[in-house]
């Protein structure tokens, strides 16, 4: 009988090992398919925050509308990096060392700070009163608009950065960083992910930095680890079909069973939402 560990490694098409090379050809391919399947697609957005996942996105939208226009002897497609802070952000330095990496066709920059804090007021006024939790989930979920609204006006898709790690404990906000046109680095886990950056020639400390998703005012740069109360490396080797520890496994798969409604389309009356 498959066990629930087997099930989610074959749901989240985590492979034991990879080859980095192959994988970003796969990913810069998925795009460039993509963008060929689509009269109207000119090219991807994404925010880019300073750290590893987006970072890697990046990258790989920047190299597959480099060999598209270089294929269609064009300058048509293009790849859009947003700069998304909240006031200041405390990691702007790296941002900007995964700006120079990367070398987007174009960057905005667009301080989300107004337009949450009125969210947060408006809901104060009718008696709603976000905790600071909540309010961590406005401020994701107004980066994917503001990403959606780009997208729009340029006739582009946007990316996500859901990669299997995240995606196995439900660690992003759903219809916020959850939500996009292409996961094009789904299937990776965290440590994958470096494997491909450093393939990519990127500064090592981009990608060697305490990933956190700083979202809680309460909480600045609280490391994902510690939110989660799991390791980077238990999860990675679990999702590559290795024995982990009794508490960690216990509580990965928690995290698994209690995020299956983030990793489903919104559910209809014709679905077996039960299973």
């Amino acid at each position: 009988m498959e066990s629930l560990q087997e099930r989610i490694i074959a749901e989240l098409k985590v492979k034991p090992v990879i080859d980095p090379h192959e994988e970003i050809r796969k990913s810069v391919d998925f795009m460039k398919e993509y963008a060929r399947k689509h009269s109207f697609l000119n090219g991807f957005v994404i925010g880019i925050s300073g750290g590893q996942d987006s970072t890697l996105v990046g990258k790989l939208a920047q190299i597959a509308v480099d060999e598209l226009n270089d294929e269609n002897q064009t300058d048509r497609y293009q790849f859009i990096a947003i700069r998304l802070p909240y006031g200041t952000q405390f990691d702007e330095k790296d941002c900007q060392d995964a700006l120079d990496f990367i070398q987007p066709s174009k960057i905005y920059t667009i301080n989300i700070k107004e337009s949450v804090d009125a969210s947060v007021r408006a809901l104060t006024e009718i008696g709603v009163n976000l905790s600071d939790y909540a309010k961590g989930n406005e401020k994701a979920r107004e980066r994917m608009k503001v990403q959606y609204s780009v997208a729009a006006m340029h006739n582009c898709v946007v990316l996500g950065s859901d990669q299997a790690a995240e995606s196995i404990t439900g660690f992003y906000t759903k219809f916020g960083d959850g939500g996009a046109d292409l996961m094009p680095i789904f299937r990776l886990n965290k440590r994958q992910g470096k494997e491909l950056l450093k393939e990519l020639d990127c500064p090592v400390h981009l990608y060697t930095k305490v990933p956190t998703a700083d979202l809680e005012d309460e909480k600045p740069s609280l490391p994902d680890e510690v939110a989660l109360g799991i390791t980077y490396d238990h999860i990675d080797d679990y999702l590559e079909g290795k024995e982990i520890p009794e508490e960690p496994r216990e509580r990965l798969e928690q995290y698994y069973l209690k995020s299956m409604h983030k990793r489903h389309m919104p559910i209809t009356v014709f679905d077996d939402f039960w299973k």
